[in-house]
């Protein structure tokens, strides 16, 4: 879909990796290695992005730091359509609604530090009609044409048992109290 729209793969991936998860930082090597592609391809996209505002730059030593700039006036619409890009917009809807007493989801893996890749990895918090949610699995892997690996816990387990052993901060998709979104 946003292939159609935006024809540089380089520029797609960077859109992914910023603005999927406005923490996400990194350096023009560390997008190189991750990326497989060429320093140069990477640093023309990174320039453009910058130069149009989407990105901020911290120099720290002799490294140039990047990062999505939260306060550009399309990065909430990016955001959206980058989430829609992935399908998740999808998967967060169709479980909100329908799976009984959820409070929150959280992405967390690849996509939570705006890395592209095969599976999806949510965190459900609250009660939940697990037969339902396989069933919703299932439909959305084939429409998303990625897995999907969940786990479902309470808020109080996440807090104090999983979420200190993430690797990386989730990233909180929806929540029932709009206020914390």
């Amino acid at each position: 879909m946003i292939e159609a729209l935006i024809s540089s793969k380089t520029r797609i991936k960077l859109l992914l990796k910023f603005f999927l998860n406005s923490d996400t930082t990194a350096y023009l090597r560390g997008l190189e290695a991750e990326f497989g592609e060429s320093s140069n391809a990477i640093r023309l996209e990174l320039n453009k992005l910058e130069n149009a505002g989407m990105l901020l730059t911290e120099q720290i030593g002799n490294k140039k730091l990047f990062r999505a700039n939260t306060g550009h006036p399309l990065f909430r619409e990016i955001n959206n359509i980058v989430i829609k890009h992935l399908g998740l917009d999808q998967v967060i809807e169709q479980v909100a609604q329908r799976l009984g007493d959820l409070e929150q989801v959280f992405l967390t893996g690849d996509f939570a530090q705006g890395s592209d890749g095969p599976i999806i990895d949510l965190i459900l918090l609250g009660e939940v009609d697990r037969a339902y949610l396989l069933q919703l699995v299932e439909k959305t892997e084939k429409l998303v044409k990625r897995k999907i690996r969940y786990l479902i816990c309470e808020s109080q387990e996440f807090e104090t048992q999983i979420k200190p052993q993430l690797d990386d901060k989730p990233l909180l998709l929806w929540s029932r109290d709009e206020n914390k979104m």
